[in-house]
């Protein structure tokens, strides 16, 4: 072939930690519109970012030129940066060291855009920890419960 074409959906989400003042709701907007511009400047395709006060969900496609630690390192590390300088309620913020990552199917895209953007509606009914454990089975995923929220 003459060319390299790729086209892999990724679902990423990542959570602050424990310690870090959670993001407020009036600038929510603010720090997903960011994140996304983060994701295109990195070379990937930001799709939609959405997420609440203490996570964030990306779905993107992912650059045939670009790792998913160089590309999730890169917007954590720039968005803390970032939010820092938003307000001084945010100086101590941070992110979690670790993140999730799932390839999506072009078959259920519309399925996982419409979950990301309804982050606020789903966790009225679920905690974080549950969605995260629920995405963990559901990849068949081995992890250890006492790491899943530990920063």
């Amino acid at each position: 072939m003459s060319q390299s074409l790729t086209k892999i959906y990724l679902h990423i989400i990542f959570h602050i930690k424990t310690t870090s003042p959670a993001i407020c709701e009036e600038d929510l907007t603010r720090v997903h519109a960011y994140i996304g511009q983060l994701v295109n400047e990195i070379g990937c395709t930001n799709i939609w970012t959405d997420g609440t006060h203490d996570h964030v969900h990306i779905l993107c496609l992912l650059s045939r030129e670009v790792t998913v630690a160089n590309l999730v390192s890169g917007v954590k590390r720039n968005c803390s940066r970032w939010i820092k300088n938003v307000s001084d309620a945010y100086n101590k913020f941070e992110w979690q060291g670790g993140y999730a990552a799932f390839s999506v199917s072009q078959s259920v895209v519309d399925k996982t855009l419409n979950y990301i953007k309804n982050q606020k509606e789903h966790h009225k009914k679920h905690t974080f920890h549950e969605e995260y454990i629920e995405f963990l089975k559901l990849y068949n995923i081995e992890y250890d419960d006492r790491y899943v929220l530990s920063d």
